[in-house]
C-alpha cells in the first residue's frame, strides 16, 4: 500500500481528507486499495465574523474598565465642607455618609476588577474564534456584572435625584443648593456607571450572538 501526503502551508486549520484509489493486481488477483491523505487549508465557516466580534468585545471591555474605574474613583474622592459661622462649625458631605454611595463604589470597583481579569479570556476568543467554553464563561459573568453595576447605579441615581430636587412630602431638603461641588461629582460618577451598564449590555448581546452562530 502506497501513501502520499500533500500539505498546504497556511495559518488556517488543516482538515484531513482521505482519498481512496483502486488498483488492479498485475497477476489478475483481487484489486487492492491505496489511501492517501490530503490536508485542506480551508477557513472554517464563520471564523472571520467571530474574530471580528472578539476584537469588538476586547475594545468594549477596555472602555468599560475606564468607565467603572472613573466612576469609582470620582465617588471615592468626593467630599465637601460648608462653613457655618466660623471654621469650628462646618457641615460636611462625603460619599461614605450615604450607604448607597458606598455600595455604588464597591459595585463599580468589583465590576472593574472583573473586567480587567476577563481580558485574557477575550483575547483567547480572538485567537480561537470557535471556542465555546471561554465565551460561555464570559457571558455568565458579564450578566452578573451587568446586574451588579445596574443595581449600584440605579440606587445611587435615586439618591442623586433627591439631593438635587428634594422631597417636600418627607421634609427632604435639596442638598445640592448648598453643596454645589459635591452634587456635580456624584452625578458624573453615576453617569459613568450607566455608561458601563450600556457597554455590558452590548457585551452580553455579542457573546450570545457568537454562541448562537456556533
Amino acid at each position: 500500500m502506497d501513501s502520499s501526503h500533500s500539505v498546504k502551508e497556511s495559518g488556517d486549520i488543516a482538515i484531513p481528507v482521505t482519498e481512496v484509489k483502486s488498483f488492479k493486481s498485475r497477476k489478475g488477483g483481487p484489486p487492492f486499495m491505496a489511501a492517501s491523505t490530503v490536508r485542506l487549508g480551508d477557513v472554517p465557516h464563520g471564523a472571520g465574523w467571530k474574530r471580528g466580534v472578539g476584537i469588538i468585545d476586547l475594545i468594549l471591555r477596555i472602555c468599560a474598565i475606564v468607565a467603572t474605574l472613573a466612576a469609582a474613583a470620582v465617588m471615592g474622592t468626593t467630599s465637601q465642607n460648608l462653613p457655618f459661622f466660623t471654621q469650628l462649625f462646618q457641615f460636611q458631605a462625603s460619599y461614605d455618609d450615604f450607604p448607597t454611595f458606598t455600595f455604588f463604589l464597591a459595585g463599580n470597583a468589583i465590576t472593574c476588577a472583573y473586567l480587567a481579569l476577563s481580558l485574557p479570556f477575550s483575547i483567547v476568543c480572538i485567537v480561537r474564534p470557535h471556542i465555546v467554553g471561554a465565551r460561555m464563561l464570559l457571558l455568565i459573568f458579564d450578566t452578573l456584572a451587568l446586574a451588579l453595576t445596574m443595581a449600584a447605579a440605579s440606587a445611587a441615581a435615586a439618591i442623586v435625584y433627591l439631593a438635587h430636587n428634594g422631597n417636600p412630602n418627607t421634609n427632604w431638603p435639596a442638598l445640592c443648593q448648598q453643596f454645589n461641588q459635591f452634587c456635580p461629582r456624584v452625578s458624573g460618577a453615576v453617569v459613568g456607571s450607566f455608561l458601563a451598564v450600556a457597554i455590558l449590555v452590548v457585551l452580553v448581546v455579542l457573546s450570545a450572538a457568537a454562541l448562537r452562530r456556533n
